[in-house]
């Protein structure tokens, strides 16, 4: 009777669903995982789970005596969850055909994401065999029960959702001692738990997430600052995006892509949002391509308006870029403002505000959401098609392996229309609540360590020669509050991973992704991190080795999951999506993964030289380099060579590097004399492009030529 009021409460008062009863299976000895957000969920699981279950608490909840009294209403067993022995009792209930609910966290998180995922709960899997029942719940870390320190986003009486997810299992790890296998069952629960977070992630619009955040965390709570240093509010953000994305329905039509040519400021973000209200797609062009690059990428992608800032294009010095762009209308924003008519104001103060969901043009979580263009760096840009659904996808995937929190801030220095800087810096912190800071060029390398000590930012991206630069500028307390440090996009270099280690004391996280993956594909965490590696697969990710001759240890990475592109616009089909046709996307690179799956690099496709009939690498040819010479920069192409194929010509800012060197260098990596480069070429800096990536192209040019 007790129980059944409680339940009546608890559904009218936290509005508790419950969804995925039908992936509960006949039998009832399960192993009932959840993540652990407050106080409340033994009693909502125990409420609203249809099956009898033991509950596994830790010893620690019996100290208070509210919560004594509501266990009292449900089997359970109080253990510690980090003691071996304690797993023991729950082996043998299971064994005993009991169904039992665990939280392998053991604690309540303090971060409202996964907080460490314990081994136990994992070998009682692998030990049984039982069948694992996943439940997600959503929404109690936002009541006065969680141990949240944000009471900004606390409320009385939170919605809860309770997702059940259907079943799996962990089979035993073969290993050498028992020690291993517990580690590596451990290892597979944790995968699991990531999984569950992931899978359970609503599907949605990027401006529906947009404002199902606003609700959730409340108009008044400030999220955007740029360089302006103004800190605006979710409501400020939904006025600005409301207002754009009704001054762009006057210049173009629903589901056009629109050329946007804006810097990484609070407008640009508040303009992605408003094209995705009014389904419009934002066409994220790179101001730093050059007239012919933007003109290739409109042309590709069917863009006849562009969107920008007279602002801006003083400020950036691309009067001669715009001016180079033919068949191309370039709309304003200082333009633009003049046509918000009274009857516009009126729409916005009296309706659009208040009821945004009404006011915006619904579309499909399906339907193309975003344009971004593949960098170049080694051949013509290629038009990427997102759905909101792979973008939002990515953003899942992210949160569910990291703990990026309300209480994190973001320095986004990379560029909004690389793919990273769009899910990271544009949607990710907007639909999750975390703080963001714009920042217009990641280049001011003396500049950005002081923004971040400044603002205060804990969460920083970049690549390898960015992240180098600051370390080199930044004085040793600038990071103090940083507790996240990401390189991308090209390999991390042991010298800056070693600086950053001795200087700052942070551990950067090596990831890897692309464009068409939106982009993250893997990720170094603070729980699952192998030096060398780029990390694990993201969750609902699956991916494929393909042979490739002359490359031993190794295959050609394809992947397959949610977050991967639509499709391509390309030069050659103006306007036409190019879909994958059979769902997998091919990396173009080599990679080696591990037993743990934790991906290793080798090289790309394009980037593998044939001499004397052998394939090398060019990433082993730069490695090589780079252990010779740690403190200067190394980038390798080839040039056409009559008896032995190819020659490995190595770019270098050392001008005191040589080949005696390199030989030494080898021998110590183990690396095959064949990787050795033939000539050597001294520059004064590598050439970049503007997502910080090096620009193969230019390099190659100029090894024809040497």
């Amino acid at each position: 009777m007790i129980a059944a009021i409680l339940k009546f409460m608890c559904r009218i008062i936290f509005r508790v669903q419950v969804t995925g009863i039908k992936n509960i299976p006949e039998h009832r000895n399960l192993l009932i995982i959840a993540n652990h957000e407050s106080f409340l969920d033994g009693l909502l699981l125990g409420l609203f789970l249809p099956i009898p279950a033991t509950f596994v608490v830790h010893t620690s909840v019996l100290k208070n005596w509210m919560f004594r009294q509501l266990l009292g209403l449900i089997p359970y067993l109080a253990v510690d969850t980090s003691s071996p022995l304690a797993m023991k009792k729950v082996i043998k209930l299971l064994e005993a055909g009991k169904s039992v609910v665990i939280f392998p966290e053991g604690r309540i998180t303090l971060t409202g994401s996964l907080m460490k995922v314990y081994e136990g709960p994992g070998f009682v899997a692998a030990k049984t065999g039982a069948m694992i029942l996943p439940v997600r719940i959503d929404g109690a870390a936002r009541s006065y029960f969680s141990r949240l320190k944000n009471y900004d986003i606390k409320q009385i009486f939170p919605k809860v959702t309770i997702s059940i997810l259907p079943t799996s299992q962990i089979n035993m790890p073969q290993a050498a001692t028992a020690k291993i296998r517990r580690r590596l069952s451990g290892d597979a629960m944790r995968r699991q738990m990531q999984h569950m977070m992931f899978s359970s992630a609503p599907i949605n619009t990027l401006f529906a997430a947009f404002l199902d955040a606003l609700a959730t965390y409340g108009r008044n709570r400030p999220m955007v600052e740029d360089m302006r240093q103004v800190e605006e509010t979710y409501g400020e953000i939904l006025k600005k995006s409301l207002v754009l994305g009704r001054l762009s329905c006057k210049v173009s039509a629903a589901k056009e892509n629109l050329g946007v040519l804006m810097p990484n400021v609070t407008n640009t973000i508040c303009l992605i949002f408003g094209l995705s209200a009014f389904a419009r797609v934002p066409a994220m062009l790179n101001y730093t391509a050059g007239s012919a690059s933007i003109q290739n990428a409109c042309m590709a992608a069917n863009i006849k308006t562009i969107i920008s800032s007279r602002e801006f294009i003083k400020a950036a010095k691309l009067e001669d870029v715009v001016a180079g762009l033919q068949n191309i209308k370039i709309v304003y924003l200082e333009d633009l403002r003049a046509s918000f008519t009274w009857l516009d104001k009126v729409w916005l103060m009296g309706f659009a505000l208040w009821l945004p969901k009404l006011a915006s043009i619904k579309s499909r979580a399906y339907d193309p959401a975003v344009v971004l263009f593949t960098s170049g760096s080694e051949g013509k840009p290629k038009g990427v098609v997102h759905t909101h659904s792979s973008i939002l996808a990515n953003v899942a995937q992210i949160k569910a392996i990291t703990d990026f929190s309300i209480q994190d801030k973001f320095m986004m220095v990379l560029p909004l229309f690389h793919a990273f800087g769009f899910t990271n810096g544009a949607i990710m912190p907007l639909v999750t609540g975390s703080h963001l800071f714009l920042y217009p060029s990641p280049l001011h390398y003396r500049v950005i360590p002081e923004v971040i000590y400044d603002r205060g930012c804990t969460v920083l991206f970049g690549t390898s020669t960015f992240l180098g630069n600051y370390a080199k500028y930044a004085n040793p307390y600038d990071f103090y509050k940083l507790r996240y440090v990401v390189s991308g996009a090209e390999k991390l270099n042991e010298e800056v991973r070693k600086t950053w280690a001795d200087k700052f004391g942070l551990r950067i996280l090596e990831g890897y992704g692309a464009t068409e993956c939106a982009p993250v594909l893997a990720v170094n965490t603070p729980m699952a991190n192998k030096i060398g590696s780029v990390g694990t697969l993201m969750p609902g990710l699956e991916a494929k080795l393909d042979n490739v001759p002359g490359i031993e240890n190794g295959g050609l990475l394809s992947v397959s999951g949610p977050n991967v592109m639509l499709g391509y616009y390309l030069f050659d089909a103006p306007g036409h999506i190019q879909t994958l046709s059979d769902q997998w996307y091919n990396t173009g690179d080599i990679v080696e993964i591990d037993s743990e799956g934790f991906i290793f690099i080798k090289g790309r496709v394009k980037r593998f030289a044939k001499v004397a009939g052998e394939m090398v690498s060019l990433d082993t040819v730069e490695n090589i380099a780079g252990h010779a010479s740690p403190e200067h920069q190394h980038a390798s192409s080839t040039q056409e060579d009559l008896q032995r194929g190819e020659n490995i010509i190595l770019f270098t800012t050392d001008s005191s590097l040589n080949r005696e060197q390199l030989s030494a260098s080898a021998k110590t990596l183990g690396s095959p004399e064949l990787a050795i480069a033939r000539k050597l070429v001294v520059i004064a800096a590598l050439p970049l492009l503007a997502t910080g990536k090096t620009d193969y192209i230019t390099l190659k040019k100029l090894a024809e030529n040497v």
